[in-house]
């Protein structure tokens, strides 16, 4: 929801985006209580349109700003205006939805109290870090952490680097796409730079938010070569770990997990930063490294009166993707079971 990001969105056509601003006009000045920037996209070609809370591709909240002491009036009067917009499809799909939030609890007395059709689609917990909680002192992972810098280090000298200069947050985010690159990303055709649209709006999107501050790249680097990079952006005393990259020649280093716990103690050492939130689901490497959680809902919902014909499509067509999702990860998994083998014990003679 950064005002910079919104704009560099829109202004590279990279998404269509809807601005709901609420206001307290019982006051002067008249007072923002909440805003709400969602996309318009189309699955298909064919498919009706939908609103996305995440407001363009790769943020990782869809969670509105809030004045919480606004929040039981102004999700409401969020809902009234989508659906009493006839150019606002009435199907929203809100993904990453910070379920402790102020946002989610007035959004769901929203929900009950105009019966409103709704549909969870997933529950989970978020890995997060906060200063007074959650970094994991011991255990088997602190430990392989300590072996994995000790053998780094004796390849050169080891440093992180997280220059916050725009200038060098620019040069830092070009060593960073070129890292994802040249990573399992790239050969997959899934790396930002595989995609020239992509890579624009990445690219314009992380000037603007340099130049006021709010990003950053941290760097590992062996005799001044980066084997990872850590792409980080802030929004007052949280920061948020969104994208990481490494180099698959140092893959035995763990070298993304050995930035990313040196960056954490980093931003924590220093008086402007309280939590870092990950960005990432529970099953990724942060949750090995952080012991915090921050409970995340997946919703669909139909703003309008009545169920409508395209939130029952739209319903099928993200339950069908998640079983498809579901079962292509049982395959991995059955894939990468080692199968018994037959030992043949030799007789004694």
């Amino acid at each position: 929801m950064n005002p910079a990001a919104l704009k560099a969105a829109h202004d590279t056509g990279f998404a269509r985006i809807y601005m709901l601003l609420a206001w307290d006009d019982s006051v002067e000045p008249a007072r923002l209580a909440g805003l709400w920037a969602l996309q318009a996209r189309k699955p298909f070609a064919v498919w009706p349109t939908v609103l996305e809370a995440l407001p363009y591709n790769y943020a990782f909240l869809s969670s509105p700003v809030l004045d919480p002491a606004y929040a039981d009036q102004v999700m409401p009067a969020f809902l009234a205006a989508i659906a009493a917009d006839p150019a606002l499809p009435n199907v929203v799909a809100l993904r990453s939805f910070n379920a402790e939030s102020a946002a989610c609890g007035a959004l769901r007395k929203a929900l009950s109290a105009h019966r409103h059709h709704q549909l969870v689609l997933t529950e989970q917990a978020r890995p997060i870090v906060t200063k007074e909680f959650g970094v994991k002192r011991s255990g088997s992972t602190r430990k392989k952490l300590r072996q994995d810098w000790k053998r780094l280090a004796a390849l050169g000298t080891v440093e992180v680097i997280n220059d916050r200069a725009p200038a060098a947050v620019e040069q830092a985010f070009e060593i960073f796409l070129a890292l994802e690159l040249g990573s399992w990303k790239g050969a997959r055709g899934t790396a930002l730079l595989c995609d020239p649209r992509d890579a624009a709006f990445v690219r314009r999107l992380f000037k603007d938010l340099a130049l006021r501050g709010d990003a950053s790249v941290a760097l590992l680097r062996v005799d001044g070569r980066a084997v990872a990079a850590q792409v980080l952006m802030y929004c007052g005393t949280t920061a948020y770990t969104w994208k990481i990259g490494f180099d698959a020649e140092f893959a035995r280093y763990s070298p993304g997990t050995l930035l990313v716990d040196r960056i954490t103690e980093e931003l924590f050492a220093g008086p402007d930063i309280d939590a870092i939130d990950s960005c990432s689901v529970e099953a990724s490497f942060m949750a090995q490294l952080w012991a915090g959680r921050r409970p995340m809902v997946d919703l669909l919902i139909d703003a309008g009166p009545k169920k409508s014909f395209g939130f029952a499509l739209e319903a099928r067509r993200l339950l069908g993707y998640q079983l498809l999702r579901s079962l292509r990860d049982q395959l991995r998994a059955w894939h990468w079971i080692p199968r018994p083998r037959k030992v043949a014990l030799a007789s004694s003679s």
